[in-house]
């Protein structure tokens, strides 16, 4: 008989039981994003004096705040993750290959929903990591965007809202708070929340969820997948010039 070259399950009850810790991550990480969206502009005098620039600050507060929620994920989320990069090495063929598949298919999926709406628009966390990169260099915004970034967010929008959350709730209710949940992060308090600014973050989080499950609540394999995507980000905004950017934002459909 023929082995199926998808990941198979690998069904441990206890690892997807809630625990203190991963209650202790969820509240900081909601504590902390929900105290910079309503005293942000507060903060943003007293930042100045102590930061060499408004993106220096804004640098600085985002990976303090990414990193205190990654290392609680990591203390929380070790035994999966353990076993995730196991079973990943036993198939690294399967790893090397379906990963970039994977970010191919989710630019894709991007591509054809903006296009579908009719208009495409660049997002205020789109732009604002335009800008940041033009001030921080690439090799301090990789730890950010592509390390501890991704794994906080497949940690919580994954692992607790599918992984953990489905041993109450119908799988399919989780897999859609994800994909929702996941696009309005990206967004909230930023601009208005409209589907058109939803889409590319709703296709990500599509994408992500579906390989998440496919590939039986594999952590790891989901973060590789959206740690390459934001490291292909990253080379664009890096390689591309600002005004290429510019010139892009002013092209319609």
């Amino acid at each position: 008989m023929a082995t199926a070259h998808r990941i198979p399950p690998a069904p441990q009850p206890e690892l997807y039981r809630f625990k203190p810790l991963d209650f202790a991550t969820l509240i900081t990480y909601v504590a902390i994003a929900g105290f910079f969206a309503v005293a942000g502009d507060l903060l943003a005098p007293f930042l100045r004096q102590i930061a060499p620039s408004p993106a220096a600050a804004s640098y600085a507060v985002n990976l303090l705040f990414y990193a205190s929620v990654a290392i609680l994920a990591v203390l929380a989320a070790r035994k999966v993750v353990g076993r995730d990069l196991t079973v990943l090495a036993t198939r690294p063929w399967f790893t090397l290959l379906m990963v970039p598949a994977a970010v191919i298919a989710m630019m894709i999926l991007t591509a054809v929903a903006v296009a579908l709406s009719g208009e495409a628009q660049t997002s205020q966390n789109q732009a604002g990591l335009q800008q940041l990169a033009q001030q921080i260099p690439a090799w301090l915004m990789v730890p950010l965007l592509v390390v501890v970034g991704p794994f906080v967010e497949e940690y919580i929008f994954r692992h607790l809202l599918i992984g953990k959350l489905s041993r109450r709730v119908n799988i399919w209710i989780c897999c859609a708070l994800s994909v929702v949940l996941f696009a309005a992060l990206h967004i909230v308090g930023q601009e208005a929340v409209t589907f058109t600014a939803l889409l590319p973050y709703l296709a990500m989080g599509a994408t992500l969820v579906f390989v998440y499950v496919w590939t039986g609540k594999n952590l790891m394999f989901a973060y590789f997948v959206h740690a390459a995507k934001n490291l292909l980000a990253v080379v664009f905004i890096y390689a591309i010039p600002p005004e290429v950017f510019e010139q892009l934002q002013q092209v319609q459909p």
